[in-house]
């Protein structure tokens, strides 16, 4: 008996695993629609999987990553936040993806293909509106971690709404991160002009005195960002003559390496009305200690939402270092008993993060509380663990540091007088 219901088990979750199964109908649907993301020409995967002899020749490969979970890279546990472009497998996708293979992968016929994604090359979401680079190629010097921001005018001439920003590094080997602000004063080039190489070091920040608050952040990149865009009458403000400044932080462990990162910016449309302007939150504990040889080590940081401050969350962005576990994101709130799980990773893995937009933004409430939860190990078990002999490890900049961080892509209900200026000033152009 319990050997029927085991074969009923496995036929339920593989009503596909069939030799009717082939690539043209349904293997190429699938790769395309949850793998080329990132598996094409010019894009993070090590080769493009867009035809029948591309899945053949790396069959094993893909075989061995999708049977162990380790592709898609998606991290976010189901049910724990619903988020647009979700490119993870269901078990019922897995395994009518084994499935085809152990019946010698069918090709079918090439006149069931699906329409090929259109090229974009390294811009995911097409040709920019704008382009904007490192003014020079950066010769990164041989230590572990560099900061360094480099100043790079816009050239707006007037107040811009941005849609989506996608950076693309120029040297994935060592950059580490990315992160974009916004200068409307001339402190960023003042600290530039006072170095004598291209920009100016920036550990920690964008630069002594320069003016860091919710509306400065315009965006950055980690391993495994994709690029999106915000939902309609959404948008990030770049006012007019802002300077951006680019905060590049490397990681050469020991080797010369040169690097010229650029960053592409889609602009609201003209007949787009826009009703609100999107801010970063940050959600940070800079005050812990993970003892060394801790496995489950847990820190913790929480945002209060002042009366006020009502407003709705579009995106949450979690991160960690090396010796990152698990980390999630809650909203909870005494008086309405709201406890909700904004994103929940258990698996955290330092070369795959994103910028997880959801599908419906979150509301938020007076007196919400939004907290992150951090779990670190730092024993001699964790193989990412830099340390040896183990040590102490606290918050900071370094990538053998740590970070408790996640920031809360999110808009109030009301901006200043002058943002709404500003928006109406967009609206009437239209």
């Amino acid at each position: 008996m319990k050997t029927y219901l085991a074969i009923a088990a496995a036929l339920a979750l593989a009503p596909m695993a069939t030799a009717d199964v082939t690539y043209s109908k349904e293997i190429a649907r699938l790769y395309q629609a949850k793998c080329q993301g990132c598996h094409r020409a010019g894009d993070i995967g090590p080769f493009a999987l867009d035809s029948y002899q591309a899945a053949i020749t790396w069959g094993e490969d893909i075989q061995r990553v999708v049977r162990e979970k380790l592709m898609p890279p998606w991290k976010p546990v189901d049910a724990h936040g619903k988020f647009k472009n979700d490119f993870s497998l269901t078990d019922e996708e897995r395994e009518t993806i084994l499935a085809w293979y152990r019946a010698e992968a069918p090709e079918g016929d090439p006149a069931d293909l699906p329409e090929p994604t259109p090229e974009t090359g390294e811009w995911q979401l097409g040709e920019p509106d704008a382009v904007i680079q490192l003014p020079e190629m950066y010769k990164v010097p041989r230590r572990k971690d560099i900061y360094r921001c480099f100043v790079v005018p816009t050239g707006f001439e007037e107040d811009v709404w941005i849609k989506s920003v996608q950076v693309v590094p120029g040297n994935r080997q060592v950059v580490h991160h990315v992160i974009l602000y916004l200068d409307e004063t001339n402190r960023s080039t003042e600290l530039d002009a006072r170095d004598e190489e291209p920009g100016y070091e920036c550990f920690g920040g964008p630069g002594d005195g320069v003016e860091v608050g919710l509306s400065t952040m315009l965006g950055g990149w980690v391993p495994g960002t994709r690029a999106g865009m915000l939902p309609e009458g959404v948008g990030l403000l770049v006012p007019k003559g802002a300077r951006v400044i680019v905060q590049m932080h490397y990681f050469p462990a020991g080797k010369e390496h040169s690097d010229q990162t650029k960053i592409g910016l889609y602009l609201a449309k003209s007949t787009e009305t826009l009703t609100r302007r999107l801010v970063f939150a940050p959600l940070v504990n800079r005050t812990f200690r993970i003892p060394a040889g801790a496995r489950e080590h847990q820190v913790s940081a929480t945002y209060p939402i002042l009366p006020g401050l009502t407003g709705q969350v579009y995106l949450v962005v979690p991160h960690m270092h090396l010796l990152g576990k698990k980390i999630q994101v809650t909203r909870t709130n005494s008086f309405s008993r709201v406890n909700d799980t904004l994103i929940k990773i258990d698996d955290w893995d330092f070369n795959w993060q994103g910028f997880y937009a959801f599908q419906e933004p979150m509301k938020l409430n007076i007196f919400d509380n939004l907290r992150v939860q951090c779990t670190f190990d730092n024993s001699a078990e964790n193989p990412r663990n830099p340390s040896n002999p183990l040590k102490d490890v606290r918050w900071g900049e370094g990538t053998e540091d740590e970070m408790c961080l996640s920031f809360i892509g999110l808009s109030f209900d009301n901006p200043s007088v002058v943002d709404i200026f500003k928006l109406q000033r967009h609206n009437q152009r239209r």
